[in-house]
């Protein structure tokens, strides 16, 4: 089941490339895969069916929620060319702990740790807070926590020590 609520989101994030960006449609498919995001896992935890298969259908689910969200706010959101180059450096950096992961251990490393989920809440609520809080402040809050994420999650990898 908690697989099959991972594959929704997939399904919904795609939608997303589709509709109207900042749009109530966009809000409310976002809103929905926000919430499949919190729950899979939980389903999972309560039935008993966690599963390294799980996990990494999650990260993979993020990757493409992330990368959907990227590609549709980024281009609307005029952010400054200084916040444009930490965001590289921050995918930068993920994308060498996946090599790193591939080639020291041979296989997709997905790290879970609290850092990486507090990322993704801020990565979350940042188009929610867009009315509320000026987008740079509110977007190098999330690239500081983000940054100290992923080079966390570096440490963790180089160390062996993502079980």
């Amino acid at each position: 089941m908690a697989n099959i609520i991972t594959g929704i989101r997939i399904i919904i994030s795609t939608s997303l490339m589709f509709c109207p960006v900042l749009s109530p449609a966009f809000f409310v498919l976002y809103i929905t895969a926000g919430i499949t995001d919190i729950i899979d896992g939980a389903v999972a935890r309560k039935t008993g069916t966690v599963s390294d298969f799980g996990s990494k259908l999650d990260t993979a689910a993020d990757i493409v929620f992330v990368s959907v969200c990227l590609i549709r706010l980024l281009p609307v959101m005029h952010f400054p060319v200084w916040l444009y180059i930490w965001i590289v450096i921050i995918t930068m950096i993920k994308l060498t702990n996946i090599a790193i992961g591939l080639i020291r251990q041979k296989e997709f490393i997905s790290v879970h740790s609290i850092i990486n989920k507090l990322t993704g809440g801020l990565l979350f609520i940042f188009p929610l807070s867009l009315g509320i809080i000026d987008f740079r402040y509110s977007a190098a809050a999330v690239c500081m926590i983000a940054t100290i994420a992923a080079v966390y999650e570096g440490y963790l990898i180089q160390t062996g020590r993502t079980a």
